[in-house]
């Protein structure tokens, strides 16, 4: 890898695993992390509380250039997130959450007002980026790429089984709907539309384990290293 700060971005559709990956991968790698949607989450979190309209891009555009926003984790390894010094990590993965991020993102003003946030978090001695444009806008020339892909069924499985554990009933028909309606969104929208970048590794996890996944990728990660 070059003597520029290093970056591996994992981008993908949701679902697709790509946050649990790459939580992993860093805390392989002893590298620094960055859950980009986790941003857009929690700019529409903090949209509401603020009484933003979703759809005020200046108002909203505003506000992501002020977010004061840390990741760290807790005892056993998990990822919290803070909100104005508040754990908020709770309130950022509900289905609403992620459909107010998924309006927020297809705003370019919004997205500009992120990038220098985002890009501040490449610090020695790597950074693990996650999301749906790291590869392609956000870091354009990172080391290693790679797109994680699932197919919509089992993302909506996925999806299905975390909300159970969680003792939340819903609908798998619904989360299926809801997943194939975000990534129409998300790969029609005129504003860094989800997409592999050309020089991308494509990786489907249908059918695979998390270590399956998590050994494929940390296997790349030794090719660039030599």
């Amino acid at each position: 890898m070059s003597k520029v700060v290093p970056v591996i971005a994992i981008d993908g559709p949701s679902g697709s695993g790509k946050g649990t990956i790459a939580h992993r991968v860093a805390a392989s790698l002893g590298w620094h992390l960055l859950d980009s949607g986790a941003l857009y989450r929690l700019l529409a979190l903090a949209a509401g509380r603020h009484g933003i309209a979703l759809d005020d891009a200046a108002e909203l555009a505003e506000l992501a250039a002020r977010l004061d926003v840390r990741f760290d984790s807790d005892a056993n390894g998990g990822d919290r997130v803070w909100l104005d010094g508040e754990p908020v990590s709770g309130e950022l993965r509900t289905e609403e959450a992620g459909k107010g991020a998924s309006t927020v993102a297809a705003l370019q003003p919004v997205r500009d007002a992120l990038l220098g946030l985002q890009r501040g978090f490449r610090k020695p001695p790597g950074l693990v980026a996650d999301g749906r444009d790291m590869g392609t806008h956000v870091f354009p020339d990172a080391a290693l790429k790679v797109f994680l892909t699932a197919s919509a069924g089992e993302r909506a499985r996925r999806r299905h089984k975390q909300l159970n554990d969680k003792g939340i009933d819903v609908s798998l028909a619904a989360l299926s709907r809801d997943i194939e309606d975000r990534d129409r969104r998300d790969s029609e929208r005129s504003v860094a539309p989800l997409r592999p970048a050309e020089d991308a590794r494509i990786l489907d996890s249908s059918g695979k384990s998390i270590e399956a996944v998590l050994n494929t990728v940390l296997n790349w990660v030794k090719e660039l290293q030599g």
